[in-house]
C-alpha cells in the first residue's frame, strides 16, 4: 500500500502565514500539522511509501523538511510543476499525477494535508480489510448547520455509501465525509477514466460521488475528531487544543 499526502494548495485564506510557508508546515502541538500524519500512517505495516504532492512554489519547503523528518516509511516530495490558483492540477488531478510519477499499482490511502484527527488510522484501515473495498472516513455531527458546509453522507445499514452530496441546503443525513480515503489497486486505475470523462479535478469528494455509483464504497465512522484547517480561526482552535 502506498500513502499519498495531499499538500499542493496555497492556503490564501491564512495569509500572511502562509505566504511563504505551506499550511502542513504550520506547528501544531510543537510540530509542523503534516507530522501529526506522518505519524499515524507509520501505525499501518502494509504501507511501503509515502508520497507527499505539492505545488512547485513548495516543493523545495517539503524536500527541506522531508530531510530532517524521521520516519519509517520512505517519504517522496513530489513537485506537481504548477504555481497559482490558475493552473492548479486541483486534488484529484494531483492524485492522479502522483499515480503516474509512482507508478503506483497498489492499494492508496489518501490524505489531506492539512487534516489533523483524533482518530486510530490503524483502525481504519483495519475496517477498509475487513470490507475489502474502497472506504471514506465519516463523522456524526449533531450541528445541522455545521454539516451543510460539508459532503454529507447517507448510509444503509451496512454503512455502503448510497449517497454523497457536497455542502446540501437540506442534508439527507447527520453524517459527513472528511479527506481520508483507501482505495484498491482496482480503483486506482480508475482515477484517469474519471478525468478522462472530463469530471472535475478538484475536491476529492467528487471522485467518490462518482465512484460510489458505479462499486461499492463503505463509509469508516470515526471515534475521535477530525479538523480541516482551513482558517484563522481554525488554526487558532487546534492550537488551543494541541498547544502551539
Amino acid at each position: 500500500m502506498k500513502a499519498i499526502i495531499l499538500v499542493a494548495g496555497y492556503a490564501t485564506r491564512l495569509y500572511p502565514l502562509t505566504k511563504d510557508t505551506p499550511k502542513p508546515l504550520l506547528k501544531v502541538g510543537g510540530k509542523p500539522i503534516i507530522d501529526h500524519i506522518i505519524e499515524e500512517i507509520n501505525t499501518i505495516d502494509a504501507v511501503d511509501k509515502i508520497y507527499v504532492i505539492s505545488n512547485h512554489k513548495f516543493a523545495a519547503n517539503f524536500e527541506e523538511w522531508s530531510l530532517s523528518k524521521t520516519s519509517s516509511k520512505p517519504i517522496v516530495v513530489i513537485d506537481d510543476g504548477t504555481d497559482s490558483d490558475d493552473n492548479k492540477r486541483g486534488a484529484i488531478g494531483d492524485i492522479q499525477y502522483a499515480i503516474e510519477y509512482g507508478g503506483i499499482d497498489d492499494d492508496i490511502i489518501v490524505i489531506a494535508g492539512d487534516n489533523l484527527f483524533t482518530y486510530s488510522l490503524k483502525d481504519y484501515y483495519d475496517y477498509y480489510i475487513s470490507k475489502k473495498a474502497d472506504c471514506v472516513c465519516v463523522k456524526q455531527f449533531d450541528d445541522k448547520e455545521m454539516i451543510k458546509q460539508l459532503g454529507v453522507v447517507l448510509l444503509d445499514e451496512e454503512n455502503k455509501v448510497i449517497d454523497l452530496e457536497e455542502k446540501p441546503q437540506k442534508p439527507k443525513s447527520d453524517k459527513a465525509a472528511f479527506a481520508t480515503y483507501m482505495y484498491t489497486r482496482d480503483t486506482v486505475k480508475m482515477f484517469k477514466e474519471y478525468l478522462a470523462e472530463g469530471n472535475s479535478p478538484d475536491a476529492p469528494g467528487y471522485f467518490l460521488q462518482w465512484l460510489h455509483k458505479k462499486k461499492d464504497v463503505y463509509a469508516y465512522v470515526m471515534k475521535g475528531e477530525c479538523y480541516d484547517i482551513g482558517t484563522h480561526k481554525a488554526l487558532d482552535e487546534v492550537r488551543k487544543i494541541y498547544g502551539e
